[in-house]
């Protein structure tokens, strides 16, 4: 009977311990991540930090002069060290993008779906994880130049060699091919779980053939040969034909899937930035004049506050509305808001200068990476450089700033009269260009034009193409960044790989030009 007790007590005591094992259980968060949630929240994290303005994040906005600090004006100077912009870049990149990419397709590879028709998802699925690997390999050749890249990702090696830029570029150029030509079709892929294009397959080869263009572009002036025969593949194969095919990401109405820069702008209750005046200039001309000795130095020149000069701004981009508040009226005698923005690298009082519009600060606003503008200004670049894409430069010019217009929310007719003005009309400006090349002028300034809110390829269109012209802050601390410096980090824990790519790209500085930017 003893014994019958002591067992009945063992039995009960191992059930218990069994029951408050379990009590221990997680039973909300799930053992394994599924492969379509990781390509989900790397698809996010790479939107996110491609829109971004976050002063910690991504500082191309303020680069590309698009807009200007109001209070703390470092990184609009081009300090790229007080905040440590780089590491951020790099660590989003790799360890939130790049590495749940990996993870994301080792786990679809090693599922067996449910269905024969879930099981059909499988090749598609890998393939756009692939699409945006090169991507995001692309965005860091880019901006740092040499980078960790056969041996990325390897948890068991913490000090990675950096490879080559170029080298690393044309492998992605190959890549690409490949994965556009292991598309299907007519088959599915991630579904919603696709933020940008919902899983449709068609949009992606198009959006994949249109990095190709991309890529093929910015190599243009290493090496024309092989970009010639890039651009003109990626053209072949098919790439966006309109507004519709942007790629755009679908942003939520509510924190923390919303748009970074309603974070930045709305949710922070900061005021933290306003219109550069660089791009105010540009977009609507002005002269201005010094009326008062602002700074008490006991003279009037060009060290005190400016003012519009009024009746000087004659002709205003349709798209200013779209971009910008009217917050400000730097003129009322003529009709038009004639906008104001920040002095580059100077403070900038945020309620007497101009402000982003409400419509960029929604929530809900899309994260572009790439769209039908920005290509029909690609072609418009490679048909000035003689390569075979079809139609002339000024044609793709004019469909590129066209269809810039309309996906702001322009008309037919606001863009034909834009175009038809006398520092828009390609022939016209062409012809007054003063620049070496007159096309880079011409293409260029008007591709930054359209590119505005996507700092990062808006940089890097300023670099390949030298225009427009960035104004000297006042207060810079290097000359144009040409690149993101590496990350302190690399400095520290990976010194002997980090000294042999600084070494041989030229030295890890700001100014250093990358191998593509050349002329």
């Amino acid at each position: 009977m003893k014994k019958l007790a002591i067992l009945i007590t063992a039995v009960i005591f191992a059930s218990c311990s069994s029951d408050l094992e379990s009590l221990n259980e997680n039973i909300k968060d799930p053992l394994a991540v599924p492969g379509e949630s990781l390509f989900t929240g790397a698809q996010k994290n790479l939107v996110d930090q491609v829109v971004d303005l976050n002063v910690n994040n991504n500082n191309t906005k303020l680069w590309a002069q698009y807009l200007q600090e109001t209070t703390y004006t470092d990184e609009s100077n081009y300090d790229q060290v007080t905040r440590t912009i780089p590491e951020k870049h790099w660590s989003v990149l790799y360890k939130d993008v790049l590495k749940d990419l990996d993870e994301a397709k080792k786990v679809i590879e090693a599922t067996t779906y449910s269905t024969s028709e879930l099981e059909a998802l499988k090749p598609n699925k890998l393939v756009l994880i692939e699409i945006l690997n090169i991507y995001t390999y692309a965005l860091l050749v880019e901006t740092f130049g040499d980078v960790p890249y056969t041996e990325a990702l390897d948890i068991d090696n913490l000090l990675p060699a950096y490879d080559d830029g170029e080298t690393i570029y044309k492998d992605l150029v190959a890549r690409l091919t490949t994965a556009i030509g292991a598309l299907d079709e007519g088959t599915g892929s991630f579904g919603d779980a696709d933020r940008i294009y919902g899983g449709d397959v068609a949009k992606w080869k198009k959006f994949a053939a249109s990095l190709k263009l991309r890529m093929g572009i910015l190599l243009s002036d290493v090496d024309p040969a092989f970009a010639k025969s890039t651009v003109e593949s990626a053209v072949a194969t098919g790439v966006f034909t309109s507004n519709e095919d942007n790629a755009s990401y679908e942003y939520l109405g509510s924190d923390p899937n919303t748009n970074p820069i309603h974070d930045n702008l709305v949710l922070s209750g900061r005021k933290d930035f306003v219109a550069a005046t660089t791009i105010i200039d540009i977009m609507q001309p002005r002269s201005y004049e010094y009326l008062e000795d602002s700074n008490e130095d006991g003279e009037i020149n060009e060290d005190d506050d400016r003012s519009v000069v009024p009746g000087s701004v004659t002709s205003t981009d349709p798209r200013m509305k779209y971009y910008f508040a009217p917050n400000v009226d730097a003129d009322p005698t003529v009709e038009q808001v004639v906008y104001f923005g920040g002095e580059i690298g100077n403070t900038a009082s945020y309620a007497s200068h101009t402000h982003v519009s409400a419509e960029i600060e929604e929530a809900t606003f899309p994260g572009i990476i790439l769209d039908y503008a920005e290509v029909r200004f690609l072609l418009a670049e490679a048909r000035a450089r003689s390569f075979e894409v079809g139609g002339t430069a000024k044609e793709h010019y004019d469909a590129a700033i066209t269809a810039s217009i309309l996906d702001w929310g322009g008309t037919e007719a606001e863009a034909t009269a834009y175009l038809a003005e006398p520092t828009v009309d390609y022939d016209t400006a062409i012809l007054a260009s003063t620049a070496d090349t007159p096309w880079k002028e011409v293409i260029g300034t008007q591709k930054w034009i359209a590119l505005f809110n996507r700092g990062l390829e808006a940089w890097t269109s300023i670099r390949l193409l030298d225009y427009p012209l960035m104004a000297t802050p006042v207060e810079a601390v290097s000359g144009f960044p040409n690149r993101y410096t590496y990350p302190i980090i690399e400095q520290s824990l990976n010194g002997d790989n980090y000294s042999s790519a600084s070494s041989a790209i030229g030295g890890d500085e700001a100014e250093t030009q990358l191998f593509w930017d050349i002329n």
